[in-house]
């Protein structure tokens, strides 16, 4: 009886500390399992998170998942592109990334034989079988049509993002905005003096880049109404910004994405009509500069505020061969969500609505 007793308690103690042990023992493993999921769903959910933040920021943020790497008809190989200096900072932007996400599909880009980056240029390589596919600012012109057509080729113009074109003075010059036709008006040789703007009396003096180098001529200057005599042409964006900030009565015009960061001209508004002017910068116009670039306002040329915008386009050849599947690939990788997000962040919005029928079908 005395021997029975004192086991009993003994048991019972065993059972107690195997309970506590079994307790602790359960809690970890459920802390791990807790911890290890947490750490497996951590990409996704700031993955979700990030998508949720840049669609309320992004109009063209991703809405259905399109991707590089779900990107279908990417060919393997090597092929060669080039074209306008426009398409630069999404070239550098979105290339580095479909390399990585689709190394199958091994760019190169071809630096014209004169050093000049234009459309005309890559336009006339493409048809020279220099390139596989090329990037243009401007939509084919119906000589270039008509070049492709008697070489037994048709060309596809398929619009990838919507650029604004800004103008650009001499940072002294005093002048709130200028209307799109006060712009052309400028081009053409009508107004040569900034005092019948508004400004000072001083003369105007307008460059542009050489209508075959692709720049967006074709505002000002048309078969009915050509450039004014005092219009001097400058071979590159570089060179008319260096000539703007050392001449007083000086404008350029260009992509803004090449100008409105530049701290040694003024981006000045555009409107059309002098009642309200948008400025193609967000404001207030940075100061100091350079330690605080102008920014673009993709905004103001996303929702149509502001008056001049343009499409870039890649130019694919409708060949059935290798050359065309390249182009096309490379263009649906663009126009997925995920290039349409690098386009972007390159400083660039979505194509004009109105070209989405020339988007490839497959």
């Amino acid at each position: 009886m005395f021997e029975k007793s004192n086991q009993t308690p003994l048991k019972k103690n065993k059972d107690v500390v195997l309970l506590i042990k079994g307790l602790i023992i359960g809690k970890v493993l459920t802390l791990l399992v807790i911890g290890g999921l947490l750490w497996w769903l951590k990409p996704q959910l700031w993955s979700s998170a990030t998508a949720t933040n840049q669609t309320s920021e992004n109009p063209v943020a991703t809405t259905n998942g399109s991707t590089y790497d779900r990107t279908t008809g990417v060919p393997s190989g090597t092929f060669n592109y080039g074209g306008s200096a426009a398409w630069i900072p999404i070239r550098q932007v979105v290339d580095a990334q479909i390399q990585q996400a689709r190394p199958e599909l091994q760019l190169r880009y071809i630096q014209p034989p004169n050093g000049n980056l234009s459309s005309s240029v890559g336009i006339q390589m493409l048809l020279d079988g220099k390139l596989d596919f090329a990037h243009s600012s401007r939509p084919l012109t119906a000589a270039e049509k008509a070049l492709a057509q008697k070489q037994g080729l048709t060309l596809a113009e398929i619009p990838i993002a919507m650029d604004g074109i800004a103008a650009v003075v001499h940072p002294s010059l005093q002048i709130s905005g200028l209307t799109v036709e006060q712009l052309q008006q400028i081009y053409q040789g009508k107004i040569t003096n900034w005092s019948q703007l508004g400004g000072e009396n001083l003369p105007i003096v307008p460059y542009t880049r050489h209508p075959q180098d692709g720049s967006p001529v074709a505002i000002f200057s048309t078969s009915e109404q050509a450039f004014g005599t005092n219009v001097r042409s400058v071979n590159s964006t570089t060179a008319a910004l260096r000539l703007v900030n050392q001449t007083p009565g000086a404008i350029y015009y260009a992509s803004a994405r090449a100008v409105v960061h530049q701290c040694g001209v003024k981006p000045i508004p555009l409107g059309e009509n002098s009642d309200r002017f948008v400025a193609l910068y967000r404001e207030p116009l940075s100061q100091p500069c350079p330690n605080q670039r102008h920014q673009p306002n993709l905004a103001a040329f996303a929702d149509g505020s502001y008056p001049l915008t343009r499409n870039l386009y890649a130019i694919v050849k409708q060949d059935g061969g290798r050359a065309q599947q390249a182009g096309e690939a490379y263009t649906k990788l663009l126009l997925s969500d995920q290039g349409q997000q690098a386009i972007r962040q390159a400083g660039f919005v979505q194509a004009a609505a109105s070209t989405a029928q020339n988007k490839p079908t497959n």
